[in-house]
């Protein structure tokens, strides 16, 4: 499969930390491709990186065929990738209606598309006019995801959207999700296995700043051994 997505030899520094050490990474266009690993192995990092907020001291970003490495955010953005980042990114004092138009590119929806995103997420109609930060957890997340796709993207990159989420709210995103991935390519770090395992079709386990792993999920899924090896748990463990 062609790759919208390219990372290679990428590595990124914080502060006096050098956190990704040679990231390799294609991730095909279409569908969900899940970015796995423990805590402090540099996902977070990872994404950050492709959006321009750290910037890679050495190696390459490509998207579409465009070096993306040393672009601002802003200019990463306008290429057609959105980032949800693990803290939402949304802005408690305003309105779910006026977050959304924030995300777009002129303050004025495009009344389709803005009705597909308002099928997906029905709270967000309900909470139209309320402000953000009255919202529950799940109806802020879905509010982040929300405005990640109230314009047409070509990539969204998604920070541990579950984090906190009662079930059925989980069960709502992996709907939502789906459908999201019938148009746009969504690479989702996540430490939820059984919310990666329903959605993913690829997945590259990295740790400690390195890609150690590259395969299809249901490999992942299907091998516990593995698992445990690349992880340090077991797929089952979380049925």
């Amino acid at each position: 499969m062609n790759a919208i997505l390219r990372l290679d030899d990428v590595h990124t520094d914080i502060g006096q930390y050098h956190v990704l050490h040679g990231i390799s990474l294609d991730v095909p266009e279409g569908g969900v491709h899940v970015l796995l690993g423990r805590n402090g192995a540099g996902k977070t990092t990872t994404l950050r990186t492709i959006m321009g907020l750290w910037r890679a001291r050495r190696g390459a970003i490509v998207f579409r065929h465009h070096d993306i490495t040393q672009m601002r955010t802003p200019d990463v953005a306008r290429f057609g990738i959105a980032y949800v980042p693990e803290n939402m990114g949304i802005f408690g004092g305003l309105t779910v209606e006026e977050n959304m138009r924030l995300a777009t590119a002129t303050g004025v929806f495009d009344q389709a598309r803005l009705q597909r995103v308002l099928a997906l997420f029905p709270a967000m109609e309900k909470f139209w006019t309320k402000q953000a930060f009255a919202l529950s957890g799940g109806q802020k997340q879905m509010l982040a995801i929300s405005r990640a796709i109230i314009e047409r993207r070509d990539l969204i990159l998604i920070d541990e959207p579950t984090k906190g989420l009662a079930p059925a709210i989980i069960r709502a995103m992996i709907d939502a999700f789906r459908e999201i991935a019938r148009e746009t390519t969504i690479l989702l770090v996540e430490q939820n296995f059984l919310f990666a395992r329903s959605l993913g079709s690829s997945v590259a386990v990295i740790d400690d700043g390195r890609i150690i792993h590259r395969g299809g999920m249901a490999e992942l899924a299907a091998d516990e051994a593995l698992q445990t090896r690349l992880l340090s748990l077991s797929l089952a463990a979380h049925q």
